[in-house]
């Protein structure tokens, strides 16, 4: 090889990684910020004097808006640029970050963690295409590995470095963090993520009326959904909030087949490929936020351990997922994505069988054995899914692929969690507390089920392609 050839080529590597932290930096500090407020909540409340469903409402808020806005922000990511939307979303995160660091009242921060939200789904939403036109086809899935692991290294150091940054400095203190490390991402990415190249046709324009209808019905779903709990699952509430849903989403699919420029193109689903991996990703999080959810229910009340105690064995599943991710991704480039992905769900499906018979007396091996494989199934097909799915989308419609992919997660982690606590209440309710091993061995095993079907959808896919 030429010597300018040879340093072209270093060029290109060095930028490729760099580019990578970027987006690895958004991916981890989005995760921290959707995990590390849970923990700190308690000294919120103490701090503002605020009742408890007031200062849920920095959690629910956030949920919301990233959830409503990732499609949204996919589909402006192929007009405008991903780029431009991924950079505006680093300045309006570290903006709110501060913004929640200063809030003088609760409701101030709520309304500082709604914007914090928006511009985590700008991140969200265009990180994905980012990576994908920043690396060949060959490195996708290593890539998509490795973002996903920052990913769940956000999920696993979020609730000990909220309380460790608690202690030391106070709770504003989570927020602020966010500041430095944001400028820092915000500065590689200005400089080393290379503008787009658009293919935007005259006809090509955003669809303010459907992002605003499914915004709406995505809200009103969730908010069914997370609050069920709560409000009580036959309340004129909840109700209302799931009919509304149904009526908007479907209004919304029925408005997108009839507009010449949808911020939905249905046509991706045409594709079986891509069908099976955004059904086979609702699946995956349905299974893997009924553990997360379950888990803590079964440590702490069932077997009285104390929170820390329990959050060490927690950290079982997120390190092996993160441990995982890249290897598979890596393995995908190689051999593709179905096998992976099937063999992940299977295995998904194994682990939560095992969690389902944790009982009163379980010893410890077991229980971090079971999530770990638990871990194992779902780090194994993460990486491949993604990959598979961003591949099977022309290259002008990769933001709104990666706003699909970032949709079903989140959607799956609300289903997850709304048949999960649907489960536990309803069986608490009808037998008492007494029954807690019974509901959590009963949602368990429905979750196992829903794995099971995930791996015979990953096991029908169609043809893969590359970008």
């Amino acid at each position: 090889m030429a010597p300018q050839n040879q340093a072209a080529s270093a060029t290109d590597s060095r930028r490729k990684w760099l580019v990578f932290t970027a987006v690895g930096i958004g991916s981890f500090m989005s995760a921290l910020d959707s995990s590390v407020v849970n923990t700190i909540l308690p000294v919120i409340r103490t701090y503002f004097n605020s009742d408890v469903a007031a200062v849920e409402w920095t959690v629910v808020v956030y949920l919301l808006v990233v959830s409503s806005l990732l499609l949204a922000f996919g589909r402006l990511g192929d007009l405008a640029g991903h780029k431009r939307i991924y950079i505006s979303g680093f300045i309006i995160f570290v903006t709110a970050s501060a913004l929640c660091g200063l809030s003088p009242s609760v409701g101030i921060l709520v309304t500082a963690r709604a914007v914090q939200a928006l511009g985590a789904a700008m991140l969200f939403a265009n990180s994905p295409a980012i990576l994908i036109r920043g690396f060949p086809p060959q490195q996708r899935g290593r890539a998509l590995g490795m973002q996903a692991t920052m990913t769940y290294l956000g999920l696993i150091v979020g609730p000990a470095l909220g309380g460790l940054l608690t202690q030391s400095f106070g709770w504003r203190a989570v927020f602020y963090i966010n500041v430095p490390v944001g400028l820092l991402a915000f500065g590689i990415s200005m400089a080393f993520i290379e503008a787009d190249r658009l293919e935007v046709t005259n006809i090509d324009r955003f669809d303010w009326p459907g992002a605003i209808i499914f915004s709406a019905g995505l809200v009103a779903l969730l908010m069914g959904l997370n609050q069920g709990q709560a409000w009580g699952w036959t309340s004129p509430a909840v109700l209302g909030c799931l009919t509304a849903a149904v009526i908007l989403l479907a209004f919304f699919i029925w408005l997108e087949k009839r507009t010449l420029a949808p911020m939905l193109d249905l046509s991706l689903f045409q594709q079986r490929l891509f069908s099976a991996c955004t059904a086979s990703a609702v699946l995956n999080y349905i299974g893997v936020s009924c553990a997360i959810f379950l888990m803590p229910f079964y440590l702490i009340q069932g077997r009285s351990l104390d929170p820390a105690h329990a959050g060490l064995f927690l950290t079982a599943q997120p390190v092996v997922m993160a441990i995982v991710a890249p290897i598979s991704g890596s393995l995908s480039d190689r051999i593709g994505s179905r096998i992976l992905s099937t063999i992940g769900m299977a295995i998904l499906a194994v682990g939560l069988f095992l969690l389902s018979n944790l009982g009163p007396i379980s010893p410890d091996i077991a229980i971090l054995v079971s999530l770990a494989v638990a871990g194992l199934g779902t780090g194994i097909f993460i990486s491949p899914n993604t990959s598979a799915l961003l591949g099977s989308a022309p290259r002008q419609r990769l933001g709104i692929a990666s706003g699909i992919l970032a949709t079903a997660r989140n959607v799956g982690t609300v289903l997850g969690v709304g048949m999960a606590g649907a489960i536990l209440t309803s069986i608490i309710g009808q037998y008492g507390d007494s029954a807690l091993f019974d509901a959590v061995h009963t949602g368990f095993i429905v979750a196992s089920g829903i794995a099971v079907i995930g791996a015979l959808v990953s096991s029908v896919r169609g043809i893969e392609y590359s970008l």
